[in-house]
Formats: structure tokens, C-alpha cells, sequence
């Protein structure tokens, strides 16, 4: 029998690598999961399972769409995508006005937002010295209760002037034009320090507001009615990503810029992020959770909305029954 040479057994092995690859490729179940922002590290744990083979050993083809103006929860109720990142409080008015969006994991653990002020002002010293003042706000309904709330809660009257401007807010912060916003503390908090940026902040929780698991996945029950196997395989292997990217923080941030095609040019910023999630108890829990969705924090936060009119039906109106909140989201694809 005849020895292979050298590049036979090369291209032999790049054939048969290629079969594989497109053998995977037709028996693999493809899967679209919606971004809610730009790559960052609340989708770590997303690219760290494409990117480490987590997804492909669990026989799916997982393609992240890149973040569009629509929604991530509105492309999951409209079959765009099977999965989304997407808020807590979002999820829960999408579903509230009909659209068939369901929580399926749980990102963060705990609440990542604040509401901030530019620091050094002698005028600001707690929410209630907000009243009156300018809010840069980012379109949400619930921005408004969530903002009036804490002032009220702190023996203010909640009044304030709100002025929609997305992620120019920051800006508009830095150089007066409006008083307060909402950041995310794991990535906007984190680099206003690494900017050395004076910025003075709030927990909501400290101010009344129920504590919220910030950031999920969402599908919907048609999706999962109909693809039970390849949900719970997605869901699994995304835990997985994430579990990865808390015990291999520096390895998943190089993993998350790779897979980020050129989005994520700021590292030091990344990985500062990165520890903030870890130390912080974010991705995983000081009692060991991940991914799970607490359903006393769910009820917590639902209720605050229904309390404050901020769920409507699909006529736009207040609802006038509490909902179930335990139908809007399930933890059942994690074990």
C-alpha cells in the first residue's frame, strides 16, 4: 500500500474536516437570537458559546443578529427571531399589551441600573432634590414611575421635566443640558470611572423600587410549544457560556471582542465590565444562581408596574387585573 505524503494527509484531513463542517452545517437546528444593544458584556456568555463549540456540541447553528431599532422582544413576538435580549420591565409591558414574549433566563441576578446625576453639584444631594429638574430619558413608559417614584420615596413631590434622548443622555449629562438620567452601572458606570468622570448615583432598591433582574433572554410559547428540545439545548449551552465567562473572565472578554466584528475597540473597558458582573455578584449569585428567574423579584416588579398603570392592553389602556406574572416567564429550560 502506498504511504500518503505529506500533502495528501493535509488535504485529506482539510476534505474531511469540510464534510464535517458541512455535514453540521445541514443536520444542525438554526437558531437567530436578537441583541438588544451593540456587543457588550451583558451577551458574554452568548459569544463564549458560539465561540467555544457549546452551541454546535448541542447540534444547533446559532446566529446572532446584529441590534436593529426594533426591539428584541418585539422581533421575538413576530417570529424574527427566536430569542432576545431583552429588560425585565420590557418583557413584562410587551406581554401585558398581548405580544407573546416570555422570559427564559435570567442574564444579571440583580438590579444594574442607577439613576445618576453629574457629580460636584451642591444642589443634588438625594432623589428628592431632583424635583424640578431635567431627566434625559431613553422613551420608556415605566422611566417616568420608575424616576417619580424614588423622588417621592425620598419626601419629594416626583416632579420633573422629561426629555427623550436616548443614548445622547450622557452627553447632554456631561455638559449641563440636562440634570439626571439612568445608566447601567456594569458598563455605562464603569466607563465614567475608567474616563475618571464625576458621577454621583443611586440604587433604585434604596429608594423603594423593587429589585429586578435588569437584563434576560426572551422566546415566546410559540416558539417554545413548537421547538421544546432545541430551547432547552439553546438555553443550556447559553448557561454554559455563561458560567464559562464568570470562572474565565479575561478568556471570554478576548472571545466577546472577537466574535464582536470590530465593535468592541475599547478592551480595558470590556474587562472592566467584565469584573464588575463577576465581583459584583451579576452574572452569578452570591448563592450560586445563574440564569435563574427569581419569581418573587418577578412578582416584586410586576406589581410595581400594575401598581403604577405602567401595563397596558393592547388598546392602551391600564390594566385592571394583576396578571399572573409566573405565565410571563420559565425556568423550566434550565434543568
Amino acid at each position: 500500500m502506498m504511504l500518503l505524503t505529506r500533502r495528501q494527509t493535509l488535504f485529506a484531513a482539510m476534505a474531511a474536516s469540510l464534510a464535517g463542517r458541512t455535514a453540521f452545517a445541514q443536520s444542525a437546528a438554526k437558531l437567530r437570537i436578537a441583541l438588544d444593544w451593540t456587543p457588550n458584556t451583558n451577551h458574554i456568555g452568548i459569544y463564549v458559546a458560539k465561540a467555544k463549540g457549546f452551541y454546535e456540541t448541542a447540534g444547533l447553528d446559532v446566529e446572532i443578529l446584529p441590534y436593529a431599532d426594533t426591539s428584541a422582544g418585539t422581533l421575538v413576538a413576530n417570529g424574527v427571531a427566536d430569542f432576545g435580549i431583552c429588560g425585565e420591565i420590557e418583557a413584562f409591558t410587551q406581554r401585558a399589551a398581548g405580544a407573546d414574549v416570555k422570559l427564559v433566563y435570567a442574564v444579571v441576578q440583580t438590579e444594574t441600573g442607577r439613576l445618576i446625576f453629574k457629580g460636584g453639584r451642591n444642589d443634588i444631594k438625594s432623589p428628592k432634590d431632583l424635583d424640578g429638574k431635567t431627566y434625559g430619558g431613553f422613551g420608556g413608559a415605566w422611566e417616568e414611575a420608575l424616576v417619580s417614584a424614588m423622588i417621592r420615596n425620598d419626601g419629594g413631590k416626583g416632579d420633573f421635566q422629561n426629555v427623550t434622548l436616548g443614548t445622547s443622555a450622557y452627553e447632554a449629562l456631561d455638559n449641563g443640558a440636562v440634570d439626571f438620567t439612568l445608566e447601567i452601572y456594569t458598563w455605562e458606570g464603569i466607563a465614567a470611572q475608567l474616563e475618571n468622570r464625576q458621577v454621583g448615583r443611586w440604587r433604585y432598591s434604596d429608594y423603594g423600587i423593587p429589585d429586578e433582574q435588569t437584563t434576560a433572554i426572551a422566546s415566546s410559547d410559540a416558539y417554545l410549544s413548537a421547538n421544546p428540545q432545541n430551547a432547552r439545548a439553546f438555553i443550556r449551552a447559553t448557561l454554559k457560556g455563561y458560567a464559562y465567562s464568570v470562572d474565565n473572565p479575561d478568556e471570554a472578554c478576548d472571545l466577546l471582542i472577537a466574535g464582536s466584528n470590530g465593535a468592541l475597540l475599547n478592551t480595558e473597558l470590556v474587562k472592566a465590565s467584565q469584573r464588575a458582573l463577576v465581583e459584583g455578584h451579576f452574572l452569578k449569585g452570591e448563592n450560586g444562581a445563574i440564569g435563574i428567574i427569581d419569581p418573587a423579584k418577578a412578582e416584586a416588579i410586576g406589581a410595581f408596574l400594575f401598581d403604577h398603570g405602567i401595563l397596558l392592553d393592547a388598546n392602551g389602556a391600564a390594566l385592571k387585573e394583576k396578571p399572573d406574572f409566573s405565565s410571563y416567564y420559565t425556568n423550566n429550560l434550565l434543568g
